[in-house]
């Protein structure tokens, strides 16, 4: 069964996806971001329905949890938890939290690779962060 990578922005909320093996995260898409976390939940859920139905079902989702470089929370921190609770309450799937420092970084150099337009980059990084979370939560083997 597949999990769901997402990372969390207020602007932006990038999602990425296993494969039904859970052995390698791609990136899917960007939605809208909100500050109110249970409009980001139903953003992310309107994905997840469109993504289940093309494909195979979702068994978990792994939120992406900010915190600075020392491990402590930042002003992200609590958003990406109240987001996680109302995925859970309304997907009804096991929801897990996982580091994301550096995600956004390590997306951008492997971006920057591939694509020298820094305007298209910008526009894939989100969903390429969410990937890089995933594949971590993956190859961590939780």
């Amino acid at each position: 069964m597949r999990i769901l990578g997402v990372d969390d922005g207020r602007r932006r909320i990038g999602l990425a996806v296993s494969d039904p093996t859970g052995t390698l995260a791609r990136p899917v898409e960007t939605v809208a971001g909100h500050d109110d976390p249970a409009a980001a939940a139903r953003e992310v859920a309107a994905a997840l329905a469109r993504l289940e139905a093309g494909d195979e079902p979702v068994g978990a989702i792994v939120v992406g949890l900010p915190l600075r470089l020392d491990g402590t929370p930042n002003d992200q921190t609590g958003h990406a938890r109240a987001l996680a609770a109302e995925l859970r309450r309304l997907t009804g799937r096991d929801v897990v939290l996982q580091d994301e420092r550096l995600t956004s970084r390590e997306a951008e150099s492997r971006l920057a690779l591939r694509e020298r337009d820094w305007r298209v980059r910008k526009k894939r990084l989100d969903a390429a962060a969410a990937a890089v979370m995933l594949q971590e939560y993956l190859d961590a083997g939780k």
